[in-house]
């Protein structure tokens, strides 16, 4: 996670707490000039789209004061999805036994993109149970982690 997408979960966790809902993750993805800010919120009842609409006019409010974000972007505010993505250590701890997709920062095992079943889970650390092997992979190193919806 960037510092920027620190700074925009300190930023904007109380906004979204405050309207009942938890924080799920944040993404900030750079395209050129234009940029997407995407936020994820979660409640145990699930989400709507008035919810997001809420969430989005609280969150956009912030933004327009604080104004942390210096380029030109769009802002998406959603649901985690059946795919949701993995930000913290308790979402992955949450996951284990589930089949997960995880990118990697640096090459492991010469390569970055793994499939399979997370095994374990520690302090900094998961183990992930793919193509017969089982591959510990720093939390650190990890880009992107997402759950693999089964219907």
């Amino acid at each position: 996670m960037t510092k920027l997408e620190q700074d925009l979960v300190t930023m904007l966790t109380p906004a979204v707490e405050m309207l009942g809902f938890e924080l799920h993750g944040l993404e900030f993805v750079q395209a050129g000039r234009h940029s997407t800010l995407r936020v994820y919120i979660a409640h145990e009842d699930g989400i709507s789209v008035d919810n997001c609409a809420d969430a989005s006019r609280q969150i956009s409010a912030i933004l327009d004061v604080e104004d942390p974000i210096t380029n030109e972007y769009d802002l998406e505010v959603s649901s985690p999805g059946v795919d949701r993505l993995l930000f913290k250590q308790d979402h992955y701890e949450q996951a284990q036994g589930e089949e997960v997709r995880v990118r990697t920062k640096l090459p492991q095992d010469g390569r970055r993109n793994f499939k399979g079943d997370l095994v374990a889970v520690s302090s900094d650390m998961i183990t992930l149970s793919s193509d017969g092997a089982e591959h510990l992979i720093m939390l650190s190193n990890i880009e992107r982690a997402n759950l693999i919806a089964k219907f």
